[in-house]
């Protein structure tokens, strides 16, 4: 025998059995101090339709320099009432906005130099922040197939959102002359006797 094994406390037959059974664990179950609601969260865009959506990065141009704004989900959504079609872009971890205007007729995408995956853009008011400011946008896609399908759905909204703003100039020019006809003095003529 060594002097480890001499050293070694030996367990008597009852403590063996003891350690060999396992005791079962009481279930543990806290009861909450606060119970907390669920809390339904509004995003403006329960009235909208996807009808794109690609994955990007965005960036603004700002003091003389690019600056990554965020990324995420580029989507274009259409109103149900309205028609009216917007880009909106939320960051991926934190879903904050990033990007959120109409496609307005002013609006073009131009080739970003450099890169055949990348469009810029200028927006009057890009409503990402407390207040409606002017942005030089670029967005960027993993492909350069990613950014032509994205051209060609901007594209397809810029037509479709100036169709539907001719038509309503159209209607309200057909309701004011209806008004002016309405208000125009009716000419009455007596018959010659």
């Amino acid at each position: 025998m060594s002097a480890t094994e001499d050293t070694k406390p030996t367990l008597s037959q009852e403590e063996q059995a003891d350690e060999d059974q396992v005791e079962a664990s009481p279930d543990i179950h806290f009861e909450p101090i606060i119970k907390l609601e669920e809390v339904e969260v509004k995003t403006n865009e329960e009235d909208e339709e996807v009808t794109f959506k690609m994955r990007a990065k965005l960036f603004r141009y700002t003091s003389g320099e690019w600056k990554e704004r965020g990324t995420g989900d580029v989507r274009f959504l259409q109103h149900k009432d309205t028609k009216k079609i917007r880009l909106v872009m939320r960051r991926e971890q934190t879903h904050k906005v990033c990007a959120n205007h109409y496609i307005t007729s002013d609006m073009e995408l131009k080739p970003n130099v450099g890169s055949e995956r990348s469009w810029v853009y200028f927006v009057k008011a890009d409503y990402s922040e407390e207040e409606p400011t002017p942005e030089t946008l670029a967005i960027r896609f993993a492909s350069a197939e990613n950014a032509i399908k994205f051209k060609d759905a901007f594209n397809e909204a810029l037509a479709f959102n100036a169709a539907l703003k001719s038509d309503a100039s159209d209607s309200k020019d057909v309701e004011k002359t209806e008004e002016k006809a309405e208000e125009t003095p009716k000419i009455e003529t007596k018959e010659s006797e």
